[in-house]
């Protein structure tokens, strides 16, 4: 059953990772600091200080900069490699002593479930600048990092509760990027 939990939270931080890197990483960061989770070994580098300020001074940026258009578009290019690069680290954070599958499938799971977050993120997003002008792209990018939020807490307390919810979001952002895409293929059509 523990190796199901470890899994179950590794995915949801892994998922999480894919709406927002570094959001999953400061969260579990800062609960394994005060004691309140425990992270697998090596990954206790997480909660070294200097770790968590740099985690945070670039998840201030990342909030920031994917706020604004022109700079969204570069952020999601760099995070194609952030992303899952992230989730494998989650992922294999979250194991901890109770795992019994072999850390490289944990580790693909990881890369699989924070690159498929991603992609499916940056596939929508020119689309939402398209359609709004720009306009939309604060609100979008808000959602996405209370998302990375609300499943990087839901992984760690109610891991689960987490998986559903990721399954759920890729449900939703699949019917909501095939809706956009049919949208703005009539658009184009003469």
């Amino acid at each position: 059953m523990g190796t199901l939990i470890a899994l179950a939270t590794g995915l949801g931080l892994s998922t999480a990772a894919g709406l927002n890197a570094f959001l999953p990483l400061l969260t579990i960061g800062i609960l394994a600091r005060f004691g309140l989770i425990e992270l697998a070994a090596p990954f206790g580098l997480l909660t070294h200080p200097l770790v968590l300020l740099i985690i945070a001074a670039l998840a201030v940026l990342d909030f920031v900069g994917d706020k604004v258009p022109a700079v969204d578009s570069a952020l999601h290019a760099a995070g194609m490699i952030i992303a899952p690069i992230a989730g494998a680290i989650l992922a294999l954070a979250a194991q901890g002593d109770v795992a019994t599958i072999h850390p490289a499938v944990v580790a693909i799971a990881g890369v699989v479930a924070a690159g498929g977050a991603h992609l499916a993120r940056t596939a929508a997003r020119p689309m939402v600048t398209a359609a709004t002008a720009g306009t939309g792209n604060p609100v979008i990018s808000l959602a996405e990092d209370g998302a990375a939020l609300l499943l990087s807490v839901l992984a760690i307390m109610a891991p689960a509760l987490a998986v559903i919810l990721a399954v759920i979001l890729a449900v939703v952002l699949f019917r909501a990027f095939r809706g956009a895409a049919q949208v703005w293929g009539d658009r184009r059509t003469p």
